[in-house]
């Protein structure tokens, strides 16, 4: 009778889930490796395409896929950042007469930025210098804005931005009309007085005032009071704010809207004035409404604000 071979199944080898594994950890890398090498391959011919298209709506067909290759991928802003002359070449096509053209030359400059390991490489002159025209002119004003304050998040570019001049340029644009651009314009103000030397320039600049004029807008009141929260740290801050007649009566009406963040920032500035100032301390004592709020404060919220709430009230009493 003849025998018959039994063939185990591959199922039955010992060796087969391993066997599995390591093949489809082969098939996935080298998919990956394909998929990298085939944006990078794209990459470069947009650049290629940006840079020395005669046609703006090719050049702006090749930004707008380097805009969309950048937005969500840390690993493609880096392949766009790497490529020798790009920043510049990105740099030099925002300046277009092209508006389309500028607008995606700055998305992407945009994008490369919100990589923490970019931000000190473009914080370039020139770029610097660019942003400062475009904070004051009213085209991509609040991209411009957006990008400075991504680069501002690093704390090694906030002086270089203070030198730049740029503390100024932002305070003098901040008290324009109220624009979709304010928001992002006090938001790197914001970043920048972080620094001390900044919040200097930024008083002398005017912005004590500014702000607490912007503060009287409830959309934008929560970001202006928290910057003069920071300016009032130092010693220059806190004597401009010292000196605004009715300061205390104007937070007051800060204390009343219903914005946590404006409430926020008004505590802070009044437990700041308080500390420094008797003249605040018996204005808030002729303020009975003060009291009351401040109750009203403390009992309806919770965590720092209700903290800073109940130190005031227990401040003017003591003065009492």
């Amino acid at each position: 009778m003849p025998v018959v071979e039994i063939t185990k199944s591959p199922a039955d080898n010992p060796m087969y889930p391993s066997c599995c594994l390591i093949n489809n950890l082969c098939a996935k890398l080298t998919g990956n490796l394909i998929m990298a090498s085939r944006i990078r391959e794209t990459i470069v011919e947009c650049m290629k395409e940006a840079r020395f298209s005669s046609s703006d709506e090719d050049r702006c067909q090749a930004l707008q896929t380097l805009a969309t290759i950048t937005k969500i991928s840390p690993q493609n802003r880096n392949l766009v950042a790497h490529i020798e002359g790009s920043v510049a070449a990105l740099v030099s096509l925002s300046k277009s007469t092209s508006q389309n053209v500028q607008y995606l030359s700055l998305s992407v400059l945009f994008n490369l930025s919100l990589n923490p390991s970019l931000k000190q490489y473009l914080a370039q002159e020139d770029i610097i210098s660019y942003l400062t025209t475009l904070i004051l002119s009213p085209n991509h004003c609040k991209l411009a804005a957006s990008f400075l304050c991504s680069l501002a998040m690093l704390d090694k570019n906030k002086a270089k931005f203070g030198v730049a001049g740029i503390v100024q340029v932002l305070v003098k644009a901040i008290s324009g009309p109220q624009s979709p651009a304010s928001h992002h314009l006090l938001s790197s103000l914001a970043e920048l007085v972080q620094f001390h030397g900044n919040c200097t320039l930024a008083v002398r600049a005017g912005a004590v005032a500014v702000l607490l004029e912007v503060a009287k807008s409830e959309d934008l009141s929560g970001t202006s009071l928290a910057i003069l929260g920071l300016v009032a740290r130092f010693e220059e801050g806190l004597n401009e704010l010292k000196g605004i007649d009715g300061i205390v009566a104007r937070m007051l009406v800060i204390l009343k809207r219903p914005c946590i963040l404006s409430k926020e920032g008004a505590c802070e500035i009044l437990l700041r004035l308080f500390d420094e100032s008797e003249d605040c301390v018996r204005e808030a004592g002729a303020l009975p409404e003060l009291s009351s709020t401040l109750a009203e404060v403390s009992l309806g919220c919770s965590g720092r604000l209700r903290e800073k709430a109940s130190l005031l009230m227990n401040k003017i009493m003591e003065s009492g």
